[in-house]
């Protein structure tokens, strides 16, 4: 067998063999459509995570680049995505842009030793009740940082904790502006019915057009001074006007932190970002998969993605990921190789170049509509719903990361969401793992381990049997001692049928140990049947047999029988 290591290999190389002409009229067609529709979206990401619109359309260039490239998969298109607002914003709050950076790049090494140690596919069985806890939560954080730009209050400062930006929020309901206000509104409704008009064109970029061309026509030409309170990107962030040279983040800490400390406190944070990053591609990739056809390289594209995140913020940009959006935009134009997310960040770099100044130009509003839209799209409340007709224990995982997610952060509730998971999946196995004795006789017909025959099998006098029925872990060893006290009588001879125990932990083998010296000091002999091959050598390679000896490991359940009458006999 073949056990040496091969790296994960990008899609990039993969599709290029055999490409030709009539693909790439296709993937260019793709790549300027994602192009556009991508502009808004990174914008509005950037300005919501607390950077800027610069910093946003450096992501999608720099990011979405190198996932096309290096990444796993034909179709993925990278860059800023909403998932990241609240930690970005929480990272910023606490630890300024070089806190964000540094996090960002131990995000993209984290990301790239997985894929390396090939843990993508592992990535993949997140809990989904997790998942949709804490995207709802981000949705509904994400909604509530842009009611401030929604309704114009003109708050300077706002909490970073969700209650009391709310209070906030009630406190400033007189200062409405209601131009902005009604900007908002138009933009939201664009969006919310262009699609009823057509399909071809998101309506966030048709609410972007109308709204900046009204706004600017109202602020030049207009005869309402109300209408000059509407706030623009230019009137808060300087334009993006290149790209930017690349900095290393200096490690020279304040307030007597140093450099070792931050990195340290920084840590969770990271494996937030990775963990959300991992996600939320490699879920974007299987929904690809299953319209494009194919299968991505899950591995190699969490080292793309990790790639994408330890370079980006020497330019910088934040945290990236794949997007499921703009990826079904992809597709939908035709999109099939890598080769339209390349063309899709040369889109951008051109707008970043020659259109800063139309940049400057979208109104805030517009943007928080645009934002507010995404967050309704990713609450996912109708699964909400019906998840709330699941197994209880499932809606409650569901709940806690939601509610964790929303009154606390995204750290916390992915810690506790993934534990509660962890001990949820652990009773379902503890409960799904069961022990069946038996009494006077054995049907060979029904629990024989053999080839059957005609005559039942009968169990010698001062005999006990058991059998397990899953993994022989630590939830066994209750259920073990709760059966055996049923017995009055001490046997001679404890058989314990193995045939259906798939694997054996470390805690089930010391339980195991456990049995048999204790059964030994009371003049028990234990006989295993059954036991598989896998079991065995579990059982070899931890030194078992110098507890119990190979001749009380028997095949099947006849030879064990026989042993235990022989065993009776001489006693």
């Amino acid at each position: 067998m073949d056990n040496k290591y091969t790296f994960p290999t990008p899609a990039f190389l993969r599709f290029l063999k055999g490409y030709n002409k009539k693909q790439f009229s296709t993937d260019l067609m793709a790549g300027i459509i994602v192009g556009i529709v991508a502009i808004p979206l990174a914008i509005a990401f950037g300005i919501a995570s607390g950077v800027g619109p610069t910093e946003g359309l450096i992501t999608a260039i720099i990011a979405g680049l190198i996932i096309s490239v290096l990444g796993g998969t034909k179709v993925q298109i990278g860059g800023p995505t909403g998932a990241f607002i609240v930690i970005i914003y929480g990272i910023i709050q606490q630890h300024g842009i070089t806190g964000l950076m540094i996090a960002t790049i131990m995000a993209g090494i984290l990301l790239v030793i997985m894929g390396l140690c090939k843990l993508g596919n592992v990535i993949k069985f997140v809990p989904y009740p997790v998942v949709v806890g804490f995207t709802g939560g981000i949705a509904l954080t994400i909604f509530s940082t842009q009611i401030n730009d929604f309704f114009g209050f003109g708050i300077k400062e706002i909490p970073a904790d969700f209650i009391h930006k709310w209070i906030c929020y009630a406190n400033s309901y007189a200062s409405i502006d209601w131009w902005t206000f009604g900007v908002a509104m138009f933009s939201l409704l664009i969006i919310i019915f262009s699609p009823k008009i057509t399909k071809k064109v998101p309506g966030s970029l048709v609410a972007i057009i109308i709204s900046t061309i009204a706004v600017w026509l109202l602020k030049e030409y207009g005869v309402w001074e109300g209408a000059k309170s509407i706030t623009t990107i230019s009137d808060l962030y300087a334009l993006p006007n290149g790209i930017p040279a690349p900095t290393v983040p200096s490690l020279e800490m304040q307030n007597g932190e140093t450099a070792v400390s931050l990195i340290q406190n920084l840590f969770p944070a990271a494996f937030t970002i990775a963990m959300l990053g991992a996600i939320e591609s490699l879920l974007s990739a299987i929904v690809a998969d299953g319209i494009v056809g194919g299968k991505h390289d899950s591995n190699a594209e969490l080292v793309g993605q990790g790639i994408a995140n330890i370079c980006t913020p020497f330019f910088g940009g934040i945290p990236a990921t794949g997007a499921i959006a703009r990826t079904m935009t992809n597709i939908n134009n035709g999109g099939r190789t890598p080769v339209a997310g390349v063309i899709h960040a040369l889109v951008l770099v051109l707008v970043l170049l020659f259109m800063g100044n139309l940049v400057g130009m979208i109104p805030m509003p517009c943007l928080a509509a645009v934002l507010i839209m995404v967050s309704y799209n990713m609450s996912g409340w109708r699964t909400f719903v019906s998840l709330a007709k699941n197994p209880k224990s499932d809606f409650a995982v569901l709940i806690t990361t939601f509610i964790l997610t929303v009154v606390f952060d995204l750290t916390i509730a992915i810690e506790i969401g993934l534990m509660l998971a962890v001990i949820l999946f652990l009773r379902r196995t503890s409960e799904a793992a069961s022990i069946k004795t038996f009494h006077g006789e054995i049907d060979p017909n029904i629990d024989a381990d053999f080839d059957s025959h005609d005559e039942k099998l009968h169990i010698p006098e001062h005999t006990e049997v058991y059998e397990i029925d899953g993994p022989y872990f630590f939830g066994i060893a209750n259920k073990f001692d709760e059966l055996m006290q049923h017995f009055a009588d001490a046997p001679k001879v404890r058989i314990i049928r193995m045939r259906k125990v798939p694997f054996i932990d470390s805690t089930g083998l010391h339980n195991l140990e456990t049995l048999c010296k204790q059964s030994k000091s009371e003049g028990i002999q234990v006989v295993l049947s059954g036991v598989n091959d896998n079991v065995r050598h579990t059982l070899q390679k931890a030194g078992f047999f110098d507890t119990l000896p190979e001749e009380f490991i028997c095949p099947h359940i006849d030879v064990a029988l026989a042993k235990a009458e022989s065993i009776v006999k001489t006693e």
